[in-house]
């Protein structure tokens, strides 16, 4: 893999910082970054919707650098495996489906973090999880403040704040794999100004084997700065901040997988056609802030930026373009056996009176997202009922330029060889978005029960051009208000109710016909909550009601080149479900606890009419037919024992099997994996940590003890493993 400049190597040498203090409850007016952090286990919780924290103690009990295995402890969550490591999440809330994290809202300290989340919200730039101090899952009622897309939810990842005093701190590890972190963070206060510096190196030589050698890994970059100064007028406070943050990326990742008969011989092979692959990034993110604190109120403005870039070389078919896709060459190599020979180095393209080139494709792409975003509390007494009002506007502008190209190579020895003079452009073309956001929550105090009313507003205009071809422009309005209601009825001060209904929206692209219906739906729940102190649980039922589900056609998720960016229309859909958390600690003596906990997921969804559609994942569906990548149970156990200075932690997480699509093939249309099933899994993560005193803290960690190895999935090119069995060693220090 090719390595990074020296002087960023030096940078990230450079290790300081630590820990921000524990989360505190909203009730508290202490939210981190005057973001709606909900409360954690100290009380039972009252807001009204489903919503789940995960505190800085909860993160740094297994080091995950993988959003998937830290969602596995967030019930209702449902995603889709693809390189082993997480560097391209796929995320789902309540069944939507995971693809690119496109259905859910993303945001990084209450800021919208996606490339593009209105013009093309499919995540290729996800924030290193490594440096988040929280995560907020909002689901339901309680995402009804965070759009655009509002049927799933929201996911907030939530910075280190600008320490009162100095602090700082080290995280390094190394192990198999080539792995390595090295963590570092230092903040203080001069003179009234706060300073925060942070900066993460992520790398691995990667754990799959590439025909005829080379890595398969990646190196990832991440520096943090932030300032702050802080000024009081009597009973008013201000707070002053500037954000800045950079990330890099470069990584040896492809969509081709494997045939199934390859997999079982050998899961973590990677054909020689691959070689040339390479994702290579680039973020930046400056953000302004203001919070005003009076008595009984707060405002916080947010000035914001985000650049990306990114480059991304991988192979996109085989041989001429009416040739068969990459999908039905890795499910039928048979069939194809001139092709697949190529695809693994054992025939050259050229051959007499046979040619065949893998057509690289680079999808170059360059974004924008900025915006202006005010947020308000305040609350106050009418007709002798409590009022919590939340309300917030934003504008924001993001758009995505597409300069999509593809070049011939040729395989020649097992290796591929760039044919010079073969660049041709696929696709040229810009997509914006230009949006006014607004919502409206009041809490009202009804004795024991707290009523929510809440209303959200997305007022979108929308472009699109086709670079290559000027004639080709669209331009749409969308004006839609999504109103919801949730409410919490306390039975005792260890328990409590929980209902809410709201309308959900997903936006459609830019370069989508107006005419097309829009995703929306009718969005329930009903559950309840239980907190004494010991005992932590909830659990919630939940029912989408979708008036019509629509899915693009992405290289991730589709792999067919002459359907890509196409939406399609599934028509209702039911998903509904069950979600649990558990949480108790058991002393086992005066010196030593034993904490353990449960979550768990139901999901179900079904199409509710029969309709034939060209889409890879549907084909010709019919009623009852279920939607693909929804995994009916999931469930995580965790249990640990925990000394005064030492502490053992053990993860259980199973995910039932899944089917690759939804419906069957007809006469116009082949669905390669019609029938095909992801199979069931069960994965066990092991950690345990020492302390040293005041010399720091050394951990250890195992993910994926048992070395499982199956299939996690088929979408795009051929079947593709989790990652296989992996230690880690490292070493904590914090001043």
């Amino acid at each position: 893999m090719t390595k990074r400049m020296n002087m960023k190597r030096s940078l990230l040498a450079v290790a300081v910082i630590f820990a921000l203090p524990q989360a505190q409850a909203a009730d508290d007016n202490q939210d981190i970054e005057h973001i709606s952090i909900i409360s954690h286990h100290d009380k039972l919780r009252k807001e009204a919707g489903s919503a789940t924290l995960l505190s800085e103690a909860q993160l740094a009990e297994y080091e995950y650098d993988d959003i998937h295995r830290i969602l596995s402890n967030v019930p209702g969550v449902n995603i889709r495996e693809e390189d082993g490591y997480g560097l391209r999440p796929n995320i789902g809330f309540r069944g939507v489906t995971p693809e690119r994290s496109k259905k859910i809202t993303i945001m990084e300290d209450g800021v919208l973090i996606g490339p593009s989340p209105y013009s093309a919200p499919a995540a290729y730039y996800f924030p290193v999880p490594t440096r988040m101090t929280a995560v907020e899952v909002f689901k339901g009622p309680a995402a009804i403040k965070h759009g655009p897309q509002t049927v799933a939810g929201a996911l907030n990842l939530v910075t280190r704040q600008v320490p009162e005093f100095t602090e700082g701190g080290i995280d390094v590890a190394a192990g198999s794999d080539g792995y390595s972190k090295a963590h570092g963070y230092y903040g203080s206060v001069v003179n009234n100004v706060g300073f925060l510096f942070e900066a993460v190196n992520l790398q691995a030589d990667g754990f799959k084997e590439l025909d005829g050698g080379g890595d398969t890994g990646f190196e990832k970059n991440d520096i943090l700065a932030k300032f702050n100064y802080k000024l009081s007028q009597g009973e008013l406070n201000h707070t002053f901040g500037l954000k800045l943050s950079y990330a890099d990326e470069l990584s040896d990742e492809t969509y081709l997988g494997l045939t199934d008969a390859d997999f079982a011989e050998n899961p973590y092979r990677r054909y020689a056609a691959s070689e040339p692959a390479e994702m290579d990034t680039k973020h930046t993110q400056v953000m302004l802030s203001h919070v005003l604190d009076g008595e009984d109120f707060n405002i916080t403005t947010r000035l914001y930026r985000n650049d990306y870039e990114r480059a991304w070389l991988k192979l996109n078919s085989v041989g001429s373009k009416n040739g068969p896709s990459l999908s039905k060459i890795m499910a039928n190599p048979e069939a194809f056996a001139n092709e697949y020979d190529v695809i693994t180095g054992a025939r050259d393209s050229v051959v007499a009176g046979s040619n065949i080139f893998l057509n690289m494709g680079t999808n170059d792409r360059e974004y924008f997202s900025q915006g202006l975003q005010v947020d308000a509390n305040t609350s106050f007494s009418l007709f002798n009922l409590t009022h919590d009002i939340a309300v917030g506007v934003r504008f924001h502008e993001d758009e995505i330029e597409r300069k999509h190209f593809e070049q011939a190579y040729a395989m020649e020895a097992g290796s591929p060889t760039l044919l010079e003079g073969s660049k041709q452009f696929t696709s040229l073309n810009t997509e914006n978005t230009k949006a006014w956001s607004v919502y409206l929550e009041d809490k009202v105090q009804l004795d024991a029960l707290t009523l929510g009313l809440g209303l959200r507003g997305e007022l979108m205009d929308m472009s699109y051009q086709d670079n290559k071809d000027a004639d080709v422009w669209i331009d749409k309005t969308t004006r839609i208000w999504l109103p919801s209601l949730s409410g919490f009825y306390q039975l005792s001060d260890d328990a409590g109710l929980l209902f809410g209904v709201h309308q959900g929206f997903v936006p459609s692209s830019p370069q989508q016909d107006p005419d097309i219906e829009l995703e929306k739906s009718v969005n329930y729940e009903f559950g309840g909550r239980f907190n004494d102190g010991v005992t932590q649980f909830e659990i919630v039922s939940f029912f989408n009601d979708y008036e019509n589900l629509n899915e693009s056609c992405g290289q991730s998720n589709c792999g067919v080149n002459d359907q890509q960016d196409q939406q399609f229309s599934g028509g209702e859909v039911d998903v509904y479900g069950l979600e649990m958390q558990f949480a108790q600690r058991y002393p086992l003596n005066l010196q030593l606890d034993i904490p353990y906990s449960l979550t768990y997921t139901y999901t179900k969804g079904e199409f509710q009419n029969e309709r034939a559609t060209t889409f890879a994942q549907w084909g010709y569906i019919k009623n009852g037919d279920e939607l693909p990548y929804l995994p009916s149970h999931q469930a995580t156990f965790n249990i640990g024992l925990a000394a005064s200075d030492w502490k053992v932690n053990v993860a259980i997480k199973y995910i039932s099997e899944m089917s690759e699509a939804a419906g069957r093939s007809t006469e116009d249309f082949e669905l390669v994996l019609e029938g095909a099933k992801v199979p069931s899994t069960t994965i066990v993560d092991v950690s345990a940590s020492y302390e040293l005193g005041q010399y720091g803290q050394i951990y250890a960690k195992i993910d994926n003890l048992f070395d499982e190895a199956e299939i996690v999935s088929r979408r795009p090119y051929g079947a593709r493993p989790g990652k296989p069995r992996q230690f880690s060693l490292g070493y904590k220090y914090q001043f």
